[in-house]
């Protein structure tokens, strides 16, 4: 099998938060938090968002989560998100106030069943055509 790496030379143009997190990457035990956790088809992803004049990387603020609806990726509030729980996946986590919070979700398209549960299978919220 052929690994592929994707690596810049430096991360120095980030935040401290943000280069620490790609310096950490490279550390033993968070190599070793990688493997165990992809036995469960599950990774590692840095929080972040975007200046929206710049475009350089932020960290993730406590207010907002990464939201992907029609391939698109926006940043709202977690409030406004769990008032439409039962239309989101959840995709990412984060450990903040010693809990699990999730960081990122894609919308889903469709209705749910009874129980909640989609009746047809997840999909994904496509763009929609004019």
């Amino acid at each position: 099998m052929t690994v592929i790496s994707i690596s810049r030379i430096s991360a120095s143009g980030l935040p401290p938060t943000l280069r620490a997190a790609q310096a950490a990457m490279q550390m033993p035990e968070v190599q070793d938090m990688l493997r165990r956790l992809s036995t469960f088809k599950l990774g590692i992803f840095m929080p972040h968002q975007h200046d929206e004049v710049t475009g350089e990387f932020l960290p993730l603020h406590g207010d907002v989560m990464q939201v992907e609806s029609g391939l698109a990726v926006s940043f709202q509030r977690p409030d406004e998100i769990a008032n439409r729980a039962a239309s989101f996946l959840p995709v990412g986590w984060f450990w903040r106030a010693g809990a699990s919070t999730v960081a990122a979700a894609c919308e889903m398209a469709g209705t749910g069943g009874p129980d909640g549960e989609a009746e047809q299978g997840v999909k994904h919220k496509m763009i929609q055509d004019n």
